[in-house]
């Protein structure tokens, strides 16, 4: 009996034991669990981080993850300090960016503050406001710096047109002891990294100021009148999504973005602020919204001036070659249907002439009677017509028989649509086309305008570019 009770209770501790060890072994494995759910999850963070960061990154493939996850539309808790001028009394238009810090040689912050109002009529200026960020932590430096433009655009801070602001040293992150990306130097990787959170910050204080803003470097020249012609562009891209429209080919000048996209840009900035240039990471954003596409405008409307760059006084010599600025016209081009019975090649369809982008229209060889034809949306004024063809790589893809012709009673269908008479105005001349006073030859108001091949050529022929000045709309 009593070595019953002995195995009895031999039994009931290996139960116990059994349980306990069980229990134990649960709780051990919801821990791994756990522990290798959250390691899948930081290695998946690590490697969005890890992929975002290389100059190969595939945005379509990280688009939805970025909206979703990182759609960050609040400001940064930044407090930032007014070194000249007050916050603005009214949202304007355009809100103009530039972040300067100390050169060790040359300085163009002055001139390029110049060059933005003396390009700018009267009426321009009531719709701009310029953001100087003073970005180096010398505070001799800021107070001198300050002083010289209170001194030279006093007139602008009263008109709260100019506000130059500052933010204090301990609101940035690390910025020594950063990794090396691209074998830069050290001192070059902390220069770009402090460069990113510069421009954080400052698009950050630009977010609620105006309804587009437009990103400087503190060493460029501006084109007369760019607010029109920036304006012009945005008015053309109406129903169209974009997330960056550029007006120079160089870095990160001439930038365009919605002003609520803003807030989004600067803290991905601040998110890889160690990884990359800032140039590098603006193309990423782009691709990242789902913009896959550059849509840069020419002629360029901002130029680089500076002879020494801001890191180390190294020269730089990069200059936009399709900058103009003089005379500078934008076309109208107003909305119309644009259509071709040529052979057109691969995707180089008939809208891209009709653009102000870098594109064009590009059709295999074309035959007697071939047309390229534009039937206007509305009946319109021209004052004038300029069209381009052929490319400096292709120089004989030009039309080298033509025509240029306007119409007026428009028959068939929205698809079909066309004119039934039209009147000639002028040939093409080594494949140019070029008209003015067209609303004192042509009587009647212009519901369409073809480009009309007179002989036919071996060569193909490239469209480059086709750009309408109306004058006045007619009364319908």
């Amino acid at each position: 009996r009593h070595n019953l009770k002995y195995f009895d209770k031999m039994r009931c501790l290996r139960k116990r034991s059994a349980v306990s060890f069980l229990g134990i072994l649960v709780v051990c494995l919801l821990f791994m669990n756990l522990y290798i759910e959250d390691g899948y999850v930081l290695e998946g963070d690590k490697q969005l981080i890890r992929e975002t960061a290389t100059h190969q990154l595939n945005p379509e493939r990280y688009v939805h993850s970025f909206k979703d996850l990182s759609n960050f539309s609040g400001s940064i808790n930044i407090s930032y300090r007014y070194l000249a001028g007050t916050p603005l009394p009214r949202k304007r238009y355009l809100t103009i960016g530039l972040s300067s810090v100390k050169r060790k040689k040359g300085n163009y912050l002055l001139e390029t503050i110049k060059s933005i109002f003396e390009q700018s009529s009267y009426e321009e200026l009531k719709e701009i406001a310029v953001v100087v960020q003073l970005a180096d932590f010398d505070s001799a430096w800021c107070e001198g710096v300050v002083q010289d433009i209170s001194q030279k655009f006093a007139h602008h801070i009263i008109a709260g047109r100019l506000i130059v602001i500052h933010v204090p040293e301990d609101y940035y992150p690390v910025l020594d002891g950063l990794k090396r990306n691209y074998n830069d130097p050290e001192d070059r990787v902390k220069f770009r990294s402090k460069q990113n959170v510069d421009y954080a910050f400052l698009l950050n204080f630009c977010a609620n100021l105006s309804d587009y803003y437009v990103m400087l470097e503190d060493d460029v020249r501006c084109s007369k009148n760019f607010l029109t012609a920036v304006k012009k562009v945005i008015t053309s891209r109406e129903g169209s999504y974009w997330v960056t429209l550029e007006f120079s080919k160089l870095g990160y000048i001439g930038k365009l973005y919605h002003s609520h996209d803003l807030p989004r840009l600067a803290h991905f900035l601040l998110m890889f602020y160690q990884e990359m240039p800032c140039d590098w990471l603006l193309i990423h954003f782009r691709g990242l919204l789902a913009q896959k596409e550059v849509i840069r405008f020419k002629p360029s409307l901002f130029q680089h001036m500076g002879y020494y760059s801001s890191y180390k006084g190294a020269e730089n010599k990069l200059k936009d070659d399709d900058f103009e600025e003089e005379s500078f016209d934008i076309p109208d081009n107003p909305p119309a249907n644009l259509h071709t019975n040529m052979n057109v090649f691969e995707n180089y369809e008939a809208s891209k002439a009709y653009s102000s982008i870098d594109e064009y229209f590009w059709g295999k060889a074309p035959s007697t009677g071939d047309f390229y034809g534009i039937v206007f949306e509305k009946p319109i004024k021209i004052s004038k017509i300029k069209v381009v063809t052929g490319t400096e790589d292709r120089q004989n893809d030009i039309l080298h028989h033509g025509a240029l012709e306007v119409g007026e009673k428009i028959v068939g269908s929205k698809k079909g649509r066309q004119c039934t008479t039209y009147l000639r105005l002028g040939e093409f001349k080594n494949g140019n086309f070029e008209i003015t006073d067209v609303e004192h030859k042509v009587l009647f108001d212009i519901n369409c305008m073809r480009i009309l091949v007179t002989k036919s050529q071996k060569e193909w022929l490239i469209i480059r570019s086709i750009s309408v000045w109306t004058s006045q709309t007619p009364n319908q």
